[in-house]
């Protein structure tokens, strides 16, 4: 539920209520990778590079996919999403 939330927030840019919700479903369910891509991008972001770049990282340890936007079907939040992984991942956007 949380990481829904957080997507929800992210989606909507409100970047700060995003990491509120994804940090917490992140360390609830290490193994699964959506909530780690929506909170890299949203630390990408925010300017929170070395951050992003951290959670990358650990989305690496729990999936061969990083660059992925999922179930979004407007494509302007798969770009979000998207440009954000890129960022993270120290690509340009």
């Amino acid at each position: 539920m949380l990481a829904g939330i957080g997507a929800a927030h992210f989606l909507s840019r409100r970047f700060d209520e995003a990491v509120e919700k994804l940090l917490p479903a992140v360390e609830e369910n290490p193994t699964w990778p959506t909530p780690h891509r929506f909170l890299a991008a949203t630390y990408a972001h925010m300017g929170r590079i070395e951050e992003a770049h951290e959670i990358v990282d650990r989305l690496r340890a729990v999936s061969p996919l990083v660059l992925g936007s999922g179930q979004l079907r407007k494509p302007e939040h798969q770009e979000l999403l998207l440009s954000g992984l890129r960022l993270a991942m120290g690509e340009s956007a």
